[in-house]
C-alpha cells in the first residue's frame, strides 16, 4: 500500500492525539508523527500543544488538526506507539499494518485490573513512611489510608466530571481517616499518614513532563503541566484541610 499525503498526515495527527492523551510529552508527540511522515515519504511538520495537534504536509498542500483533551494517563499505549513507529521507520511493517495497529491501540482498553490498582496504592502509600522512621502501626494504617483515598478519588472521577474535584475528595477521605486515628488513639501521628497516604493522588506524570517540557525550552507546554499539576496539589490539599476539619469539628476538638 502507497499512502498519499492525506492518509499520511491523518495517521500522524491520530498517533498525535493518543501519545498526547496518554500522557506523552509534546517533544515525543512532534517527533514521532514527523518520523513517521518522512518514513512514509511524505514529510510533514508537526506541532502539539496541550489541547491540539497539527500536522502540516511541507509540500504546503494539507494541513491536518486534532483536538485532544486530555484524560487519565496510560504510559502503555504510549510505549506501544512508540514501539509501531520505530517498527515502521525501520522498515519492519508497512503503512497499512502501522494504520490497523494504531487503530487497535487506539480503541484497546490497557489497564490493570482493580485489585492490582489497589494493592498498588497501598504499596505506594507505605513507602514514604519508610523515610519518616514511623511506628509499624503508622506504616500498617498508612496502607489502608492510602487505599481509601485512591478508591475515594476512583468514586468521585466515575461520577463527576468536574475538574480537580475528584482529587479533593481523595484528599479529604486521607485527611478524615488520619485525624479519625489520630483522635481513637489507633495512630501515633496523623501528618505522617496523610503525607505517606497522599502519594498515590499525587500528579507524578504531569510534574515530570512539566520539567521535561521546561528544560525541552517548550516553555508554554511546560506552564500549563505545571499549572494543572499545582491545581491538583491545591485540590488534594484543600480536601486534607476538610477533612481533618470535620473530625475536629465532630469530636470537640479532642486534638
Amino acid at each position: 500500500m502507497t499512502p498519499n499525503e492525506k492518509q499520511v498526515i491523518a495517521l500522524c495527527g491520530q498517533v498525535g492525539k493518543i501519545m498526547l492523551e496518554n500522557g506523552a510529552e509534546t517533544s515525543r508527540v512532534e517527533n514521532t508523527a514527523e518520523y513517521i511522515g518522512k518514513a512514509a515519504g511524505v514529510p510533514v511538520s508537526c506541532h502539539a500543544t496541550m489541547t491540539a495537534v497539527f500536522v502540516d504536509a511541507n509540500s504546503g498542500t494539507h494541513t491536518h488538526l486534532v483536538k485532544v483533551r486530555t484524560k487519565n494517563f496510560n504510559l502503555r499505549k504510549v510505549d506501544d506507539i512508540n514501539s509501531m513507529s520505530r517498527e515502521f521507520t525501520a522498515g519492519h511493517i508497512d503503512f497499512a499494518t502501522l494504520c490497523s495497529s494504531v487503530a487497535r491501540i487506539e480503541n484497546e482498553h490497557k489497564d490493570f485490573t482493580l485489585p492490582q490498582k489497589i494493592f498498588g496504592a497501598g504499596l505506594v502509600s507505605v513507602a514514604p513512611m519508610l523515610l519518616f522512621k514511623a511506628t509499624w502501626a503508622d506504616l500498617a494504617w498508612a496502607f489502608f489510608v492510602g487505599i481509601a483515598g485512591y478508591l475515594a478519588s476512583m468514586w468521585a472521577d466515575n461520577h463527576t466530571s468536574t475538574p480537580y474535584f475528584a482529587s479533593g475528595v481523595g484528599g479529604l477521605t486521607i485527611g478524615a481517616l488520619a485525624m479519625l486515628l489520630q483522635v481513637l488513639g489507633w495512630g501515633t501521628s496523623a501528618d505522617n499518614i496523610i503525607i505517606s497516604a497522599l502519594m498515590p493522588l499525587v500528579p507524578g506524570v504531569a510534574i515530570t513532563n512539566s520539567l521535561r517540557e521546561l528544560i525541552g525550552k517548550e516553555t508554554i507546554s511546560g506552564a500549563v503541566r505545571a499549572i494543572d499539576a499545582v491545581l491538583v496539589a491545591g485540590a488534594i490539599g484543600g480536601g486534607v484541610v476538610v477533612g481533618g476539619t470535620l473530625i475536629r469539628l465532630l469530636t470537640g476538638g479532642a486534638l
